[in-house]
């Protein structure tokens, strides 16, 4: 079978004869097969991300941060505190309006797979509940839900998967009945692709010998997929005014913050974003910096530890916003970058991707290899006219769950006790007494924030037994059995 005109001329312009030389090597159904996914591939983002990069140069370095020396960590409002004559009172009552009316939309970054967790499927598919071993998937949608029901009208969702997680996903939340939400407000797409290129030569690199190695485009990539997939069309027809992004990995995470949505409202922020105050140079999470007015995050992998380690007089580091991933934008901004192509450039990536030999064999790289491309999603930010920070207790807000049972930092069992220690102080503060060493969990479904304790335990009860606080019935399981049988799922 001879290759496609069309396709030939557009491997001949790209300069891949690799991928010629593989066509030729296969039998009818292996080129039926690698003709269906070349047939799919968005062939002006393979241009723009070879155009980044031309075969002979060196491996892309980031781009040179030497202008941090004039930049500083912005002013970031503390929840809980005036800002510009902005009380949080004030921001209260306009975030709860702008919940009423049925005016926020979520968007749910999900495209990631467990891989890094040692797991099989979505991220979002992980049972992270200390107690109840809820998904979390069920967790998050249960935040939406819970918000749903104070306030009377549904928070309009939007899924954002990966090729690698869309059917899973979407299987997933037809098999829990969408976790109690309104199936005719999720909204599922699917975020692009684009191929992995070999860091010598250039070149495509192949996954099995009929089919090319591809990559999701990052978070970034979520404004271009709603947009041409008519998730924000969508979300208009909604009702929706303001659109509030995070991601899956973070159980604690609080993004429909009725205070947060008034800050974000009355500062008149086109973008607003949530950080924590960062105390570890080390910490993995991007910053937020300030230049001539103008915000971008810079990824922890791009800062220096030179830079990243210099403190003020008062001891807190230069700079200390630390980037949670979670952001609010007004809906006319996200159209108006959604027309913009260079609002989210491309950046490239080093990473260490299996390699397919030309004996059939797959070898594993100890060290990066090849080239990914992707958007990142904080580069609207010196796009937006009008930006706000606002700094959230990490405490309440900020548990990623990252890395394998038994890691350092960011395993299952670090974002379970920070569940429980969370659920504990929510349950002190509605006056009921936890006996030590007593797992208590939150069921985010029915309970938003401490004011809806007293309707399933009164103040002054003691509890004794491991129990998730919203439903019914005590559940006896103790945490390092949760421990155990999570790192077995």
């Amino acid at each position: 079978m001879q290759l496609p005109t069309d396709i030939a001329d557009r491997l001949r312009t790209l300069d891949q004869p690799s991928i010629v030389q593989a066509w030729h090597s296969l039998d009818d159904q292996g080129q039926q097969r690698l003709l269906q996914q070349m047939r799919s591939i968005e062939w002006s983002l393979v241009s723009e991300c070879l155009s980044l990069s031309k075969p002979g140069d060196p491996v892309p370095q980031a781009a040179s941060l030497s202008w941090l020396h004039q930049a500083r960590s912005p002013q970031a409002l503390l929840m809980g505190s005036s800002f510009n004559h902005v009380l949080p009172c004030d921001a209260l009552r306009t975030g709860r309006h702008a919940l009423s009316r049925g005016a926020i939309g979520a968007i749910l970054l999900a495209g990631g797979q467990g891989t890094r967790l040692r797991a099989h499927g979505p991220k979002g598919c992980y049972p992270i509940g200390p107690v109840s071993k809820a998904s979390l998937y069920e967790i998050l949608c249960g935040k939406l839900l819970a918000v749903a029901r104070r306030y009377g009208r549904d928070v309009p969702l939007a899924v954002m998967t990966s090729c690698a997680t869309d059917d899973d996903t979407r299987q997933y939340f037809e098999n829990h009945s969408f976790f109690g939400l309104n199936s005719h407000n999720v909204f599922f797409f699917c975020q692009q692709e684009v191929p992995v290129l070999h860091a010598t030569d250039k070149q495509f690199m192949l996954e099995t010998p009929d089919h090319i190695a591809m990559a999701p485009d990052g978070h970034g990539g979520m404004l271009t997929s709603l947009a041409h997939r008519g998730g924000l069309d969508w979300f208009v027809s909604k009702g929706v005014e303001q659109l509030v992004s995070f991601q899956v990995d973070n159980p604690l995470i609080e993004p429909l913050s009725a205070e947060f949505l008034g800050y974000h409202l009355l500062s008149k922020a086109e973008m607003t974003t949530q950080v924590v105050r960062k105390e570890n140079p080390r910490e993995r999470v991007g910053v937020i910096v300030e230049r001539d007015r103008t915000f971008q995050i810079v990824e922890y992998s791009d800062l220096p530890h030179s830079i990243a380690d210099e403190r003020l007089s008062n001891g807190c580091l230069r700079f200390s916003c630390g980037s949670i991933a979670v952001h609010c934008f007004d809906i006319s901004f996200m159209i108006r970058m959604s027309h913009n192509r260079s609002a989210l450039p491309f950046h490239v990536v080093h990473k260490a991707v299996p390699l397919l030999l030309s004996n059939g064999t797959i070898q594993v790289p100890e060290n990066p290899n090849a080239l990914k491309f992707e958007r990142f999603i904080f580069d609207l930010l010196p796009q937006a006219e009008r930006v706000s920070v606002v700094e959230v207790d990490r405490n309440n807000c900020f548990a990623p769950l990252k890395n394998p049972l038994g890691s350092q930092s960011d395993g299952p069992e670090h974002v379970q006790r920070s569940m429980l220690a969370k659920a504990r102080a929510m349950m002190e503060s509605a006056g009921v007494h936890v006996d030590d060493g007593i797992p208590i969990e939150i069921d985010c479904a029915h309970i938003l924030d401490v004011d809806d304790i007293p309707h399933f335990i009164a103040p002054g009860t003691r509890m004794t037994a491991p129990t998730v606080v919203g439903r019914s019935i005590p559940i006896s399981i103790t945490v390092s059995e949760t421990f155990h049988k999570t790192q077995g799922n």
